[in-house]
């Protein structure tokens, strides 16, 4: 199996994020897309976080029912810092892969990647995309493959705001997820 990987905090998962993944499936032939949600990671705070089971739970509901999607719990189950590196480890020993997995990293993200745990260990394991996403580094010390992939305006950032300030957001999550947003009232501002 050919396998790409996308990793984050999904918080919530949305259509940008399956859209991205899909394309690049395409763009470089791989066979699955595995999600693969984050308990804690180590570049940025979970701002709003419903908790590690809701957004799991809403990754699973984002891909019920399509056979490309997998989804691996191995960072929500090892607790503490998410690492990239240690992930990839798990994925590699754990599935019988054809070829290295493809690794999905925002342009945005690909200037820090130097100060990530075991940048080589990353590269050595799997093979860098950067996707369009705030621009791709021209200098990249790293060898990786440039997304050709289309750039939709949509943030999970911008999501809960809406859901907060009571504007319009449901159409850009799965249907599945914005039920369970309802359902668990998620990202509301609580008025006293």
């Amino acid at each position: 199996m050919r396998l790409l990987v996308l990793g984050g905090s999904f918080n919530p998962i949305h259509l940008g994020h399956l859209m991205l993944a899909e394309e690049l499936a395409s763009e470089f032939f791989y066979d699955r897309i595995m999600l693969v949600p984050s308990f804690m990671p180590p570049h940025k705070t979970l701002a709003d976080d419903p908790g590690p089971a809701p957004r799991l739970d809403m990754v699973r509901a984002a891909v019920d029912g399509n056979p490309m999607y997998l989804v691996e719990t191995c960072e929500l189950e090892r607790k503490g810092l998410s690492f990239t590196f240690d992930t990839l480890e798990h994925i590699v020993t754990t599935y019988a892969l054809d070829g290295k997995p493809g690794l999905v990293i925002g342009g945005d993200l690909a200037v820090g990647f130097g100060s990530w745990r075991n940048p080589e260990g990353i590269c050595r394991l799997a093979e860098l995309i950067l996707a369009r996403r705030g621009g791709i580094p021209s200098s990249l010390p790293y060898p990786h493959r440039a997304a050709h992939n289309m750039l939709l305006p949509v943030s999970s950032t911008d999501i809960r705001s809406r859901i907060a300030e009571a504007r319009p957001w449901r159409l850009l999550v799965p249907a599945t997820v914005a039920q369970y947003i309802e359902e668990h009232e998620l990202y509301r501002v609580v008025r006293a």
